[in-house]
């Protein structure tokens, strides 16, 4: 009985993990943009990640902008998200990912080049 109770405590610690947020923002953007401009539209909503593997340690750091550039990065016209959510992600005890989430609607410029006819 004690076998059964220490693997499935074992099994459960491997496979557990959390995800915590870290930042709500009404816009955050990575990207160089005119802040002036009057095209603006709402986008869809989008979700970008950064993360990486762990076995035993992490085999890699993860990066909060990389995971913001990659939700962007998504529609080419997009300069930024709106209602922003920034979460840390720890799924691993031993095996498992590390890594951070970025959710936003994009922020969408129909004054960039190629980008004006966007409803």
């Amino acid at each position: 009985m004690n076998k059964l109770a220490l693997t499935l405590i074992l099994g459960s610690l491997m496979v557990s993990g959390c995800t915590v947020r870290v930042a709500d923002m009404t816009v955050g953007s990575t990207k160089n943009y005119n802040i002036n401009s009057t095209e603006f539209i709402k986008g869809s909503r989008v979700t970008g990640e950064d993360t990486y593997p762990v076995i035993l340690f992490p085999l890699g750091i993860p990066n909060m902008k990389t995971a913001i550039d990659k939700a962007i990065e998504k529609d080419g016209c997009a300069v930024g998200l709106s209602d922003l959510v920034i979460s840390q992600l720890n799924h691993s005890f031993l095996i498992g990912s590390i890594g951070y989430r970025a959710e936003g609607n994009l922020i969408i410029d129909r004054g960039l080049p190629g980008c004006a006819n966007r409803a």
